[in-house]
């Protein structure tokens, strides 16, 4: 017999820019096809700062998908560009508590559904899985993905209080929480040493084969001896700083300038582009990094399927983070340059694709080296890529093929 799923998820089509979105919509879809009854419960689009109305088209029409009232405090709700402090708790769009919480249980009352899915990072979608779970007892499983709480995050008191709040809820009500790397799993088991094991869940990120089916490399005419090396995505300020890679590059333009010459290095859809402006005037590397807008998904796939490289920036304080493009890049195929932390699950994931140099974002250095065993390595053709046979198991489908089983086991 059908399930009926309720996926509680903010980021969802056509929303731009975040990663988010591909672990919902490929497991979503997965499970329609799968003869699954599934309503995505998410935003009303207004409370996404980027959309594209062309990303709607990626969700199959099997999926229903509810857009409850949501908005954005610090857009919606503020005068001159300040508003209370309130308003961002556990989240800028807390709005969307109220209007999915009745959404929602009007899905429930009407369908029966069997089972609630709600996904970070946005902490508002488990106060609502949290809300309906509790008022009509639905079996309630969190994809918490990554670690709410560590060490120096979050920064503000009150949100580090509701979000540990936040975390007992999960804890005392959820069937399962599923997380997306093995140092996760570790972090909350070391944490709560009195739930079961079978709380736990291990889903990793993967790249979505739908979407690289509907995608093709663009071969650009340029000069055969140029590399471009792609970052395709959000560069967070902290997380993904870039600064050390810009005093490396540097360095490389005044101490190897006939690779620096040959170096293209795009960064694309930062979302901070006005804070890295400067640092790349201040390193005098214009020529080299461009900034460029953010494309819709297929796109983005595309320009890295026709990249020489491709760029992974991840900070230490990430060791328990794998972001999703790291598996899209090993689905692409291509070099990876991956500044990370050795011994973070980041590093862990890219070691596998043969095709990696990996050093430490906060090491000019060491970045430097390993820009230049790059470019000798794709001039002299030493990196084999995975075959697409062994790549598969590190797609979305695969995850959420093993997702399904876990809920037609409940």
């Amino acid at each position: 017999m059908s399930k009926h799923i309720l996926y509680i998820a903010f980021h969802f089509p056509p929303i731009q820019i975040s990663s988010g979105v591909h672990r919902s919509l490929a497991f979503s879809r997965y499970f329609a096809e799968n003869g699954e009854h599934v309503t995505v419960l998410t935003a009303d689009k207004k409370a996404y700062q980027h959309y594209d109305d062309k990303n709607e088209n990626l969700v199959p029409s099997s999926v229903k998908v509810v857009h409850a009232f949501a908005r954005d405090s610090a857009r919606h709700f503020s005068i001159r560009k300040r508003y209370f402090g309130f308003l961002a708790l556990p989240d800028r769009w807390q709005s969307w508590i109220f209007g999915a919480f009745f959404s929602g249980l009007k899905i429930i009352l009407k369908q029966k559904q069997d089972v609630i899915i709600s996904t970070y990072p946005i902490a508002s979608a488990h106060i609502i899985g949290y809300l309906l779970h509790k008022i009509t007892g639905t079996t309630w499983i969190a994809d918490l993905r990554d670690p709410m709480l560590q060490k120096e995050y979050p920064e503000s008191k009150a949100n580090k209080k509701i979000f540990s709040w936040i975390e007992r809820k999960l804890i005392k009500h959820c069937k399962h929480i599923i997380l997306t790397s093995p140092g996760a799993v570790a972090l909350y088991k070391e944490r709560y040493p009195d739930v079961p094991s079978s709380v736990w869940q291990l889903f990793p990120n993967g790249y979505d084969e739908k979407l690289f089916s509907q995608a093709q490399a663009n071969e650009t005419h340029k000069n055969a001896k140029d590399i471009c090396l792609v970052h395709s995505g959000t560069i967070y300020p902290l997380d993904r700083n870039p600064k050390h890679l810009f005093i490396a590059i540097s360095k490389l333009k005044s101490e190897k300038p006939e690779i620096a010459s040959r170096l293209h290095i795009v960064l694309r859809g930062s979302g901070h582009d006005h804070l890295f402006i400067p640092m790349i005037k201040e390193c005098n590397i214009q020529d080299i990094v461009s900034l460029q807008p953010s494309l819709n998904y297929v796109e983005a796939i595309n320009e890295m399927l026709s990249a020489d490289a491709l760029l992974l920036l991840q900070a230490s304080s990430c060791n328990y983070q794998t972001p999703a493009k790291a598996y899209e890049y090993i689905r692409v195929q291509k070099p990876i340059l991956a500044l990370t932390d050795a011994e973070g699950d980041t590093a862990d994931l890219i070691k596998q694709s043969n095709m990696a140099e990996i050093a430490p974002l906060n090491n000019s250095e060491m970045i430097l080296e390993s820009i230049i065993k790059l470019v000798y390595s794709i001039d002299n053709n030493c990196y084999q890529a995975l075959p697409l046979e062994q790549i598969v198991k590190f797609s979305r489908q695969y995850q959420a093929e093993k997702l399904h089983n876990l809920i037609l086991q409940l």
